[in-house]
């Protein structure tokens, strides 16, 4: 896509929750594509947690989004210029360059996607991208789910934890326990995700709410939230319980370290198994992924939302509203 694109760069470092000033969306040309590279339009963007922690400084001290400089993130798009073997004007591509209306780049940047009947292009980021291979590899891979267990999932509402309460369910789990933020997502979850119990972590001590829902304990938790819910989901874990640590979306905004589960004595007393793990890490899964989930979707075994916003202005505001849970499954921005 050549010409004037549209794309949003980090204005400032945020301090705490983000906020609109901390972003600009700026104007720029784009040079037609030289050998090797392809032009393309974006037609879906993603945003998603992780993007809160590229916006701050890593533990090293080492910057992620650089000030001033176009920001990243899933997108899919349509080729529409091309100079590089393998990609043709109209194939639909899946890159890393998103917060922006259009990109030229080598084509190994992109990869070809085959469209699914009946399921739109912005599955690819979600339930057959990013967020459903990361349910995926964190219940078969790190938490090795195996049938007749209980699964407590937190943040199952959103675009993770919605997909791995239902991989959960289709994977044999007896139980599959939820927790979200309002009483429309609670009946979400138990209603159209089947999930066996659900329950609003605003109304109570999460502690306490999910000792009612699983009385009997859980034996593997899928983590999106961290904090409360992790040093609840400790107490709740059985002997020999595995946790796959996704992560911890209740700490992004923290301008101090949150302090860790008070009951650690908690992982010797149980022999439990904490495991973080990152997406990136699991690429090899993809083939069996794609065809499991593409079976489920084509069953009607396996259903998922989308929250969408319009517009390459509505990005920042789809981004903060993530973060505050405004969404129910997937947030992708349309453009």
């Amino acid at each position: 896509m050549t010409g004037a694109v549209q794309e949003w760069q980090l204005f400032a470092r945020p301090v705490g929750r983000p906020v609109p000033g901390d972003f600009r969306l700026v104007e720029r040309e784009l040079p037609p594509p030289a050998d090797g590279e392809v032009s393309v339009r974006n037609t879906y963007l993603s945003v998603d947690p992780y993007m809160r922690a590229l916006m701050g400084t890593t533990e090293s001290g080492d910057l992620a989004y650089g000030l001033g400089r176009p920001m990243t993130g899933g997108a899919v798009g349509e080729v529409v210029e091309s100079r590089a073997a393998g990609l043709s004007p109209g194939d639909l591509v899946l890159s890393d360059l998103g917060w922006r209306t259009g990109a030229v780049a080598p084509a190994a940047r992109f990869t070809a996607l085959r469209r699914v009947e009946g399921v739109p292009d912005s599955a690819f980021l979600g339930v057959l991208g990013m967020p459903g291979l990361s349910a995926y590899a964190g219940l078969t891979e790190i938490a090795k789910l195996r049938e007749g267990e209980t699964v407590f999932v937190s943040g199952a509402a959103g675009a993770v934890g919605s997909l791995a309460g239902q991989i959960a369910r289709l994977r044999g789990a007896k139980t599959v326990i939820g927790s979200a933020g309002s009483e429309e997502k609670v009946a979400y979850l138990t209603g159209e995700l089947g999930f066996t119990a659900a329950f609003n972590y605003k109304t109570g001590e999460v502690r306490k709410l999910l000792a009612e829902a699983a009385p009997a304990g859980i034996d593997v938790y899928f983590d999106n939230v961290g904090g409360d819910h992790l040093e609840a989901a400790i107490d709740a874990l059985t002997v020999d319980g595995r946790a796959a640590l996704c992560g911890a979306i209740s700490g992004y905004h923290a301008t101090e370290p949150p302090p860790g589960p008070r009951n650690m004595i908690e992982l010797v007393k149980k022999r439990l198994t904490l495991r973080g793990f990152e997406v990136g890490d699991h690429a090899g899964l993809q083939p069996r992924f794609a065809d499991e989930m593409g079976g489920w979707l084509a069953e009607g075994k396996l259903t998922f939302r989308e929250t969408v916003e319009d517009g390459i202005g509505s990005a920042v505001t789809a981004f903060l509203g993530l973060m505050d849970g405004r969404n129910t499954g997937k947030m992708v921005v349309r453009i």
